[in-house]
């Protein structure tokens, strides 16, 4: 039987359509229905018609059997259109129930990436490199300058990092490894994967946990005078909870007596030498980097650098991608290649803090020395806070 083998007088089109060789070779139910002998100008005519609505798009609204899943960009967020065995027009939307959102890169939790659809229809690859557990995490701490440290580290061709807290150790371990490596982005051979979380340092259940998944980890610690660092992360609360106490009421058990309350977490954290000792039960020394947060800002390049060697990697951010903000005090990178204005830390950071009494911060001095001193003869660094 002919491929064309239609009901000529319904559909005559869909016949050219779908077969022009059909037309060219004049099968016989095209020749006894048309009833033409001499079929080649017709066939033209017909050849011509069938172009002429492709070109301006009819062909396109046709409709067409999907035998696979298929991706697309709405916005930011990839979509995949499931399978349905069933003919879906490309100018209807899809059903309700057979769309779902995926996270960028596209993942399906088997190794499988799918290409997807850009705003102008190129394809976008989602299937380069792969996904890893991270090989070096930056533990803390917390109102350190872990951000920005970060932020500086991903301009390093050969660090890829997460942007969020993944807070798998302390907060989502019960999820699995496997949900935690799909987290990651992807990497190609080479390249580092990292990822921060600073409550990691001051969790008890992390060092275990993390070297369950791999001993060999490389840890990364950003401290600061843990003074600055307590007043910091009062004052990041107080834009949240506006009407909280004063610093001096938390800070102290009792103001008269003058005794610090250790328990209060703005003060705990900055307890560095105990929750270097949970560490250093699971960990070598030499699988931590500790980072000078006040270096950070003072000589960004120079931090930097030694977090690129101790990484692995060659030194290639430096100087000329640092300038000073002075309206936030701390450095920002220079505008990058292709782009309207520098790269800053947001709002929350660099904020001005509330005003706090010489001889409240004096105690607090008193109270940290002796565990400043201790916490720098572990680390073999003097930071010099005191």
């Amino acid at each position: 039987m002919s491929i064309c083998n239609l009901n000529i007088e319904q559909d005559l089109f869909l016949c050219c359509r779908r077969s022009v060789v059909c037309a060219l070779m004049g099968c016989s139910v095209c020749r006894t229905k048309l009833n033409f002998g001499r079929a080649l100008p017709f066939t033209m005519l017909l050849l011509f018609a069938y172009l002429y609505y492709c070109m301006t798009g009819w062909c396109e609204s046709a409709p067409r059997i999907t035998d696979q899943s298929s991706t697309f960009l709405r916005g930011n967020v990839l979509v995949e259109v499931l399978s349905t065995q069933q003919q879906v027009p490309r100018n209807v939307t899809a059903p309700s129930g057979s769309v779902r959102a995926l996270s960028l890169p596209l993942d399906l939790g088997n190794g499988v990436a799918h290409e997807a659809l850009a705003k102008n229809g190129i394809p976008v690859s989602n299937t380069y490199g792969s996904k890893k557990l991270p090989q070096a995490i930056i533990i803390g701490v917390k109102k350190g300058g872990t951000r920005a440290l970060l932020e500086f580290l991903r301009v390093h061709p050969d660090v890829r990092a997460l942007g969020a807290e993944p807070h798998f150790f302390d907060r989502f371990y019960e999820k699995g490894l496997e949900w935690y490596r799909n987290l990651m982005p992807r990497t190609l051979d080479g390249q580092i994967t990292m990822e921060k979380t600073p409550s990691y340092f001051v969790t008890k259940e992390t060092p275990s946990r993390l070297c369950a998944m791999n001993c060999d980890t490389k840890l990364i610690v950003v401290v600061r005078d843990p003074v600055t660092r307590a007043v910091s992360d009062y004052t990041q609360t107080l834009t949240k909870t506006p009407g909280l106490p004063s610093f001096q009421s938390l800070a102290f058990k009792n103001s008269s007596s003058g005794d610090v309350d250790a328990s209060w977490s703005a003060v705990r954290i900055g307890l560095y030498a105990q929750h270097l000792e949970n560490w250093l039960r699971h960990f070598p020394l030499s699988s931590f980097l500790f980072v000078s947060g006040e270096r950070l800002v003072s000589d960004p390049a120079g931090e930097v650098g030694r977090v690129q060697d101790f990484l692995g990697l060659k030194r290639i951010v430096g100087d000329k991608h640092f300038y000073f903000n002075r309206t936030k005090g701390f450095p920002c990178l220079k505008k990058p290649e292709g782009s309207s204005r520098p790269r800053c830390l947001g709002k929350s950071k660099g904020r001005t803090h509330p005003p706090i009494s010489t001889e409240v911060l004096q105690k607090l001095r008193d109270f940290y020395r002796p565990f400043n001193l201790r916490f720098y003869q572990m680390s073999g660094q003097d930071f010099g806070w005191d």
